[in-house]
């Protein structure tokens, strides 16, 4: 079992076929003393914690435009303990953004509220691979983006103009699924309808949006994999 992909380097892809896997992960198996007491570490730390199920990798690679890979479901807990041990081989995280456009080219973000596990951290709307994002075994990458945009944001992707493909970003901290949504929407409008759908949330997964005009003027507290994505993003346009 092995993740196999180049890092640092934006791929695009035609084809994903990431299964899962009904088998519990060799990692959550062999790690299981150490990933309860890192999970009492953590819900210290952050009481709002729910030790759900998310997917966990432990084969990845990259061919001529398809994306294969196989992946298992394990506790949240698992997860976690995972992310302090990224380098542990046959293991990995893959997740998809929707990378989300207005009208007016800029780029809309979010920001982490301060009760989830990314408290304060930017990126697009996302998260991981869940258990009702797979079909027939097979993960459905639009479904989860449309699923985790409207969660966090209440934007509904069925009103924006899709990429024609995907591309991805593979780093230390996992590999990204990415694909442009451009809505039909300015900037602006896109932050109201965000702000108008937080309010109404009696503990929002995000504190709010967050609007990226260039490349040249980045927020702080950025996720590792967003600068590349934006600059990316900024300087090649015509690829959606």
């Amino acid at each position: 079992m092995s993740i196999d992909l180049p890092r640092g380097t934006i791929l695009p892809v035609d084809i994903v076929d990431v299964r899962l896997d009904s088998a519990p992960h060799p990692f959550e198996i062999g790690n299981s003393r150490a990933i309860e007491d890192n999970w009492g570490h953590e819900i210290t730390i952050n009481p709002h914690l729910f030790d759900g199920r998310v997917a966990l990798l432990s084969e990845l690679s990259y061919r001529d435009g398809t994306l294969t890979g196989r992946c298992h479901i394990v506790k949240y807990s698992t997860f976690l303990y995972w992310r302090r041990n990224r380098e542990t081989p046959g293991t990995g995280h893959v997740f998809a953004h929707a990378m989300l456009i207005s009208s007016d080219n800029a780029l809309v973000a979010i920001r982490m509220g301060t009760h989830t596990a990314n408290p304060g951290r930017i990126y697009f709307a996302a998260g991981s691979f869940e258990l009702e994002d797979f079909r027939d075994g097979k993960v459905d990458v639009d479904f989860n983006m449309h699923r985790e945009v409207r969660e966090e944001t209440g934007l509904d992707l069925a009103e924006a103009k899709v990429g024609r493909r995907y591309y991805i970003l593979s780093t230390q901290a996992g590999t990204v699924i990415i694909r442009r949504y451009t809505m039909p929407l300015t900037a602006n409008a896109i932050i109201n309808r965000i702000n108008d759908y937080v309010a109404t949330q009696a503990e929002p997964e995000i504190a709010g949006p967050v609007v990226i005009q260039s490349a040249e003027d980045l927020p702080d507290d950025l996720a590792p994999h967003m600068r590349p994505l934006i600059e990316w993003h900024f300087s090649y346009q015509p690829l959606r």
